[in-house]
Order: C-alpha cells, then sequence, then structure tokens
C-alpha cells in the first residue's frame, strides 16, 4: 500500500521517515519529495509497504501525530493524475 506523507518538517530524511513506519512492518520504500531546483525537502513524502492492514494501522495511528513539533497528517495515496503538458504558447497574452 502506497501512504501518502504531509506536513513533515524540511528536515526529515527517507531514513527518518521509514523509521516512523517501520514500527508498524515492512517497509518497502519511503521517499521524501526534494525540490529539483533548490534540492531541499518539499515537505511531503511517500511510503509503501507490503502489508496493507499494517499500512492501515499506521495511518490511523501517525495521522496527526507531531514530529519535530509539526502535527504530520498520512493518508492512502491516490494516483497521481496525468496533467496536460504546459505550452510556452504566450498568444493569450493581453499584452
Amino acid at each position: 500500500m502506497n501512504i501518502y506523507v504531509s506536513n513533515l518538517p524540511f528536515a526529515v530524511t527517507d531514513e527518518d521517515l521509514r523509521s516512523y513506519f517501520a514500527d508498524y512492518g515492512e517497509v518497502s520504500s519511503a521517499k521524501i519529495i526534494m525540490d529539483k531546483y533548490t534540492n531541499r525537502s518539499k515537505g511531503f513524502g511517500f511510503v509503501e509497504m507490503t502489508d496493507d492492514a499494517a499500512a492501515q494501522k499506521a495511518i490511523g495511528e501517525l495521522d496527526g501525530a507531531t514530529v519535530e513539533g509539526r502535527a504530520i497528517r498520512v493518508a492512502v495515496a491516490k494516483p497521481r493524475e496525468e496533467r496536460p503538458a504546459r505550452s510556452a504558447n504566450y498568444s493569450n497574452s493581453r499584452w
């Protein structure tokens, strides 16, 4: 099961994120999303767990938990929506 974790402190690493969920079951991956220009955390990440029951328990217990003074949000990750490609066409500009 893929889990979305938001409102994370910017200092949290992939390993920190993995350790928060490891108490509930096997974590197959944990990834903090980084800004590609600044290489700084965007404050959210994803955790993948092999056991759905353990993942649901982790979601229930960690949602709203405090990490370094911030209340994190934990939920089942939704599939990524495809967005239309951004174009550099500025013909709709008033100028």
